[in-house]
């Protein structure tokens, strides 16, 4: 580990006093390790990491065979940390299941053993990588440490890669045998995905996310509800908000950085496509817009700072070659501009505008396909006359 940018000295013996330090032992060496947006291969010296500025951090790690073994690199794991200044936090490297574990650290006389002992490690403990901690600031600004753990796994490791298990256990012979065979060949498609195992997460291991609503409008609603509610999704916005941040609404802005840095920094799909449902939702929800100025101002900076992370063909898929991100920003750009919002806001918004044109040459001009039918699914009963 080496720190590629000079620190300066006053806030070196700033960080040298008050700073954190993670200390990680028996770490195999070539092991990638990382915290927040700086990630390195270990080497055989490497015992932690010093100078931790206190607050929120994201550790993570991919455990690497070894060259003669091919080299291949794990699937990564992670976990969100709160550290308080002159925090000692201990782990060890757990070779069977490749992963560090912290019960030392709550043993209060082996972190006492630890600090009586760090200055003998110092040569060890490698600088927190201060270059990237104005951008982790500014990624996690609106992440408080109650939302972090509220949301992570309950096994409080954020995996790359879904631990997942069988729905059906099939422990028995005679429940295999009840099972569709799988010695002919497939006549489709479908049949070759409905003859495998049905599989779901590992107890503990699921993202806690809100859940948006699969259907946009109240119950009993009349097919002009429907239709108002699939246009402006304020209803089923004001639904996750009153169910999972009735008290904070804006920590829905947490759960969006939340989210991307799960995916930016962990690697998990998952988290993308969540946070891709969570900005379509704030952004296609007119009425709300009008309600919740400060929500709305807080997604304008916290969209600011991600965007510039992502290269700006990402969104474009592939097969359509529609940008998932243009389309949903046009949106919110309407919304913005309309009668009852905020001047704040609307003005917030042109400037971000703007910004986003010049800076990626995405066009927000584009007809909006005012004719083309939005297609909305009635509830069973329902009929149009």
């Amino acid at each position: 580990m080496a720190n590629s940018v000079d620190m300066d000295p006053d806030v070196a013996l700033r960080l040298f006093e008050e700073g954190a330090t993670l200390v990680l032992l028996g770490v195999p060496q070539g092991t990638e390790v990382g915290i927040d947006c700086k990630s390195w291969q270990v080497g055989p010296r490497f015992k932690g990491v010093k100078m931790i500025p206190p607050g929120l951090h994201f550790l993570h790690h991919c455990s690497v065979n070894s060259p003669n073994c091919g080299g291949e690199v794990g699937p990564k794991m992670g976990l969100f940390l709160t550290l308080k200044p002159r925090d000692i936090l201990l782990a060890t490297w757990d070779p069977k299941e490749e992963d560090l574990d912290f019960s030392a650290s709550q043993s209060e006389e082996e972190v006492s053993r630890i600090r009586a002992t760090l200055r003998d490690l110092d040569p060890f403990l490698g600088p927190y990588p201060y270059e990237v901690m104005r951008k982790w600031v500014s990624l996690t600004d609106r992440l408080s440490e109650e939302v972090a753990t509220g949301l992570q796994p309950l096994s409080g490791r954020i995996c790359a890669f879904s631990d997942v298990i069988p729905e059906v256990q099939l422990r028995h012979t005679k429940d295999r045998a009840e099972q569709p065979r799988n010695d002919a060949a497939c006549q489709s498609m479908k049949e070759g995905l409905d003859r495998l195992p049905r599989m779901k997460p590992r107890e503990g291991t699921e993202m806690r996310f809100s859940v948006i609503p699969e259907k946009m409008y109240p119950p009993g609603a009349t097919p002009a509800e429907i239709t108002r509610c699939s246009l402006d999704q304020s209803y089923a916005l004001e639904t996750v908000l009153q169910k999972h941040h009735q008290l904070q609404p804006l920590n829905l802005l947490g759960e969006l950085q939340f989210s991307f840095v799960c995916f930016l920094i962990g690697n998990v799909y998952e988290a993308f496509e969540h946070w891709k449902s969570l900005l379509a939702l704030l952004c296609r929800s007119e009425e709300a817009m009008r309600k919740r100025k400060d929500l709305y101002l807080g997604l304008i900076a916290v969209l600011y700072h991600q965007l510039g992370e992502i290269p700006p063909d990402f969104f474009v898929d592939i097969v359509s070659q529609s940008n998932f991100l243009t389309s949903t920003l046009q949106d919110f750009f309407q919304f913005a501009g309309g009668s009852g919002v905020d001047v704040t806001l609307r003005k917030r918004a042109e400037k971000f505008k703007a910004h986003l044109t010049r800076k990626f040459r995405w066009d927000f001009e584009a007809d909006l396909d005012e004719c083309e039918p939005v297609v909305v699914e009635l509830p069973d009963g329902v009929t149009v006359d």
